[in-house]
């Protein structure tokens, strides 16, 4: 791809297709599905780029039949020479292979061979797909253009206001989350002490700073937490803290949670309730029903912000102004704008309302006789303005959670004072820290200098002796030795030890409180300093509003199987089947959903999930080393469910139960980020076209 490359157009299947050297480096099913299917990939789980660009992935050293712990990294062509054993091929505790003969494959083919042949053993069975392929259970039972599907729709999941981690697991939903950096994890072992919504401080058992563990500083490790911050996608990016005061935590514990994860797991989703059968027509073609309770109770609800932006210009007929003095609009249009013209932050912002004041010049009319007088008696008029205002679009309803104004150099009378309160608190915050370096400062030196004998000790503003050589340094002698002014002609103490560690504590101490300094300079330079913004912008607002949206007719959902569906009725509690103890499913698919598309994974997904919310437990089935039938079923018989896991279920309705048993289960169904209410449309009528009267524009 790229110039001289591969084009859309010219790249053939050859190209696309999956080669046997992808095996462990290239994820044969994360790719996209329109036309550029094969030529997007994703590294697989464990694979590796080398210093030479060539991707590495990495297999068990086999000395003499027996497989060891050694990991060797290979290329495609380095592998080519060996013969490579399946990483779940059975072995004995001495590390040899159970059978005589083990399934292997070299180059792209795949055969027996005796354990004496084989060079290398796979590292994991998830080790030949991606990431994403690796969170979908049960992925060997699944038809690969469904996979495929599947893989994809996990990326386009919104992150869900209350998600919940899935029963039915494959085990890599901790590391995604840790690797994806959304969550926070503690740096060093240590007590919490301090937590509130945007910020954790943990005081670590071993001060890693030499300079805080020789003045006793106890050396606070922050984690400040994002809130509410807009990601690209506009959803909303939210840490929350897991831990309480007083919790000892170790190192890489988790700390607080991302957006889409619960208790440290990849949580993308809701676990559902879900019965495979027809209901009166409603999930005909791929259509969804589902319970009203994932509307009340907010389980599919998720938070959008929205970005405004506006930028003033300079024009021909002079500057563009943010204003809240607004011609021709109502006192009640402008009631929630601040002084300067802006929407204020929790204000409700509906369709239609100003979110940034601003007024534009417009071209000078041409003046009667009467103006002209008096305009010259009374003075310059001032000049014609129109408004061009940034207003809510349409059909849209939030709150507004920020708002920003980026000013080139000149700034106005609130910014200035926000600036002053910012300054203000920020030299509050270092005048505390280097009052606590001074304290133990004082307190450490205060304990070396007691009863010793003191050289000449100055004070260097005035010139002034404290000390005289050889004098004896008690409590009141002490308390005339002001540190920050007072240094020696030669030597603090006449005792050479004490006299070294005092001299290191001055410095450190020094060296502590000027980067304290340092910093306080540099965050006060970056606050005065005017944005850069492009040429012709004189200043840029941008407004922050969250929208709440709810689950809702329209709405595309998706499992992790490729069981895309879009959402076709929000039904009564009341109307859904329910189960013979009376409790209603919370979601109805189309059983002729499964056969054709051959994702059996949701079926087995659905059975164990049903086991493990009735034994109260999470299950992990990691790819293509899962859960075999027999055990699905015996952790059915373990909960007490049917072995082929079917029930009875009743119309809500009518009350009648249904003729046939239907599969019912708990299923793991995630809201994609392609919501009815993005893609609503509506036009008014406007000017058609006189020969074929279709609208124009």
């Amino acid at each position: 791809l790229g110039p001289g490359g591969l084009t859309r157009k010219s790249a053939g299947f050859e190209v696309r297709d999956v080669h046997h050297t992808h095996y462990g480096r290239i994820c044969p099913i994360e790719t996209p599905e329109g036309q550029n299917i094969g030529l997007m990939t994703r590294l697989a789980t464990y694979a590796r780029v080398n210093s030479f660009g060539f991707i590495e992935t990495p297999y068990r050293k086999v000395r003499n039949g027996r497989v060891t712990d050694q990991i060797e990294y290979l290329t495609a062509d380095e592998e080519d020479k060996y013969t490579i054993a399946q990483a779940n091929a059975p072995l004995n505790g001495d590390g040899s292979f159970a059978h005589n003969l083990v399934r292997c494959r070299r180059r792209g083919d795949f055969s027996l061979v005796s354990p004496s042949e084989i060079d290398y053993m796979d590292v994991s069975p998830k080790q030949m797909v991606g990431v994403s392929a690796s969170l979908i259970p049960f992925l060997e039972h699944d038809d690969a253009s469904r996979a495929l599907m599947g893989s994809n729709m996990q990326r386009q999941a919104v992150p869900l206001l209350k998600a919940e981690p899935p029963l039915v697991g494959t085990g890599m939903e901790r590391r995604v989350a840790i690797d994806s950096k959304a969550v926070v994890l503690a740096r060093e072992a240590g007590e919490v002490v301090s937590v509130s919504a945007d910020r954790i401080v943990i005081r670590p058992e071993q001060p890693a700073d030499e300079a805080a563990q020789l003045l006793g500083i106890p050396d606070y490790h922050t984690y400040n937490l994002i809130k509410f911050k807009r990601s690209n996608s506009d959803s909303c990016i939210n840490q929350r803290p897991v831990v309480k005061v007083g919790d000892k935590v170790k190192a890489g514990q988790l700390i607080a949670d991302g957006q889409a994860t619960r208790h440290g797991e990849l949580a993308l989703g809701a676990n559902l309730l879900v019965a495979f059968m027809p209901w009166e027509g409603y999930n005909f073609e791929d259509d969804i029903v589902v319970r009203e309770r994932l509307v009340k109770e907010d389980i599919f609800t998720s938070i959008h912000m929205v970005e405004f932006e506006v930028q003033v210009r300079r024009t021909r007929l002079g500057p563009e102004e943010i204003t809240r003095d607004i011609p021709n609009v109502g006192e009640d249009m402008v009631k929630n704008l601040d002084e300067r013209g802006i929407i204020r932050v929790g204000a409700e912002a509906k369709a239609g309302d100003i979110l940034v004041g601003k007024v534009t010049p417009k071209g000078e009319t041409e003046l009667s006789p009467e103006e002209k007088l008096l305009r010259t008696i009374f003075g310059e008029k001032a000049g014609e303005v129109r408004d061009t205002s940034l207003r809510v679009p349409p059909g849209m309803e939030g709150v507004v959670v920020d708002t920003k104004l980026f000013s080139r150099k000149h700034r106005d009378e609130k910014t200035e004072k926000e600036d002053r309160d910012k300054i203000a608190s920020l030299k509050n915050e270092a005048q505390k820290r280097i009052a606590e370096i001074k304290r133990a400062r004082d307190k450490e030196a205060k304990q070396l200098l007691q009863g010793q004998r003191s050289g000449v000790l100055r004070n260097t503003e005035d010139g002034c002796i404290i000390c005289n050589s050889g004098e004896s340094l008690d409590g009141a002698v002490l308390e005339r030795i002001d540190l920050d002014v007072v240094r020696p002609d030669d030597k603090w103490v006449e005792d050479k030890c004490n006299n070294s560690k005092i001299e290191t504590l001055i410095k450190t101490s020094q060296m502590l409180i000027d980067h304290v300094e340092d910093e306080l300079d540099q965050q006060i330079e970056r606050l005065t300093r005017g944005e850069e913004l492009p040429s012709g912008i004189l200043q840029l607002a941008k407004v922050y509003v969250a929208q709440k949206r709810k689950l809702t007719v329209g709405d595309k959902m998706s499992g992790r199987h490729g069981n895309k569906g879009v959402v076709a009725k929000v039904v009564p509690e009341e109307d859904m089947p329910y189960l013979p103890d009376g409790t209603p499913v919370d979601i109805v698919l189309n059983p002729l959903g499964v056969p054709s598309r051959m994702n059996l994974g949701q079926i087995l997904e659905t059975h164990l999930g049903w086991a493990a919310k009735r034994l109260g437990i999470y299950v992990s089935t990691p790819v293509f080393d899962g859960a075999s039938l027999e055990e699905i079923e015996q952790a059915l018989a373990k909960a007490g469910l049917p072995k082929n896991g079917k029930t009875v279920l009743y119309d809500g309705k009518t009350g009648e139960r249904f003729s046939e048993k239907v599969t019912v289960g708990y299923i793991y169904m995630m809201k994609l980020s392609h919501l009815v209410e993005d893609k609503i449309h509506a036009r008014s009528i406007g000017p058609y076209s006189l020969v074929t009267q279709q609208p124009l524009g």
